[in-house]
C-alpha cells in the first residue's frame, strides 16, 4: 500500500514538474507628462495588458518620468480589459475630489507614486483601474497627508475604525505641504 502511494505521489509530482510555467509579457511605459500616461496605459490594456506597479523619479535618459510597467498574462484564455485613469494633482482636496469622482464611475486603486511636475514642484500621482467588461463597484476613499507621523498615526487609527484600509502610502517632498506622508485609504460598499 504504501509502495502504491509513494508511486501516485511520484507520478503527481513529475506531471506537475512537466506542466509549462505560467509565462509573462511586460511593456514599460515612461513620460513626464500624466495625460500621455494614460493614454499609453488604455493602448495597452486594448493589447491585452495589465496595470503591474509604478514609481515616479529621475530615469537616465527621460528625465523626471512616471514609469509604468504593465503585464500580459500569456496563459490566459481571454484577455481581461481594463480602462485606466491618472490622477495627478499638488492639492490634496483636489486629489480626494477626484479619486472619489473616478470611484463614482467604478474605477478603484491601483497605485501611487510622487514625482516632479512639469510645472515644478511634486505631485502625488494615483493610478485608477476600472474592468471594462464588469458593472461599476462603489467605493469609498480617504487620502491623509501630514509631516508629522504622530499626526498620521492618530488619522489612520480614525481611518481605520470607520472601516478604511491603507491601500498605498509614499514618503517624499510634495507640493501638498513640504515633505509629507501621504495614504490613501479605501473602503468597500456593504
Amino acid at each position: 500500500m504504501f509502495r502504491n502511494l509513494l508511486t501516485l505521489c511520484c507520478g503527481l509530482v513529475s506531471v506537475a514538474a512537466a506542466a509549462d510555467p505560467p509565462k509573462y509579457d511586460y511593456r514599460l511605459l515612461a513620460t513626464s507628462k500624466t495625460s500621455t500616461m494614460e493614454k499609453e496605459m488604455n493602448e495597452a490594456s486594448e493589447a491585452g495588458y495589465v496595470f503591474a506597479g509604478v514609481m515616479g523619479g529621475e530615469t537616465a535618459l527621460g528625465g523626471n518620468e512616471v514609469v509604468v510597467v504593465m503585464l500580459r498574462d500569456l496563459s490566459a484564455q481571454a484577455p481581461v480589459r481594463k480602462n485606466y485613469k491618472l490622477l495627478a494633482t499638488s492639492k490634496t482636496s483636489t486629489m480626494r475630489k477626484e479619486m472619489q469622482q473616478a470611484a463614482d464611475e467604478g474605477f478603484h486603486y491601483r497605485g501611487q507614486t510622487v514625482f516632479p511636475s512639469s510645472f515644478g514642484g511634486r505631485e502625488v500621482t494615483v493610478i485608477m483601474e476600472r474592468d471594462s467588461d464588469a458593472g461599476p463597484v462603489r467605493r469609498a476613499y480617504r487620502l491623509l497627508a501630514t509631516s508629522k507621523t504622530s499626526t498620521m498615526q492618530k488619522e489612520l487609527l480614525e481611518a481605520g475604525a470607520a472601516g478604511f484600509r491603507l491601500l498605498g502610502l509614499t514618503v517624499a517632498p510634495t507640493a501638498f505641504r513640504g515633505s509629507e506622508i501621504v495614504c490613501i485609504l479605501g473602503k468597500d460598499p456593504k
